[in-house]
């Protein structure tokens, strides 16, 4: 079972408290923009098998969005953060790092 630690009520919360909402820091495109931007914005997302970066909402407890770095094939959770933060904080970073060297993902490394 995935245990999460919510941010903002700083409690450790199973899956069943949770829910998923996609990819994290998906640059967002809108009206105004190219066509292939908004489908690529619609459509495509990672799904990669390792190191991903998502959004949870604590649904039964505080209600507030955050996100989480956590291996898709482990489940080994590096850590969360405040869903307002563009990029992952560099403690998170440094914990890939560190069980994962080597690893990149988009700009993040």
């Amino acid at each position: 079972m995935l245990i999460l630690h919510c941010p903002h009520c700083d409690r450790m919360v199973d899956e069943t408290d949770l829910h998923a909402g996609g990819e994290a820091h998906v640059k967002r495109f809108g009206p105004g923009s190219q066509a292939e931007e908004f489908e690529n914005y619609l459509f495509m997302r990672e799904n990669p098998k390792g190191v991903h970066f998502e959004r949870w909402r604590h649904v039964y407890g505080c209600g507030k969005w955050f996100l989480a770095a956590r291996n898709t094939a482990t489940l080994e959770v590096y850590g969360t953060y405040s869903a307002q933060t563009t990029e992952p904080p560099q403690a998170i970073r440094d914990a890939i790092s560190a069980k994962q060297p080597g690893w990149s993902w988009g700009t993040f490394q």
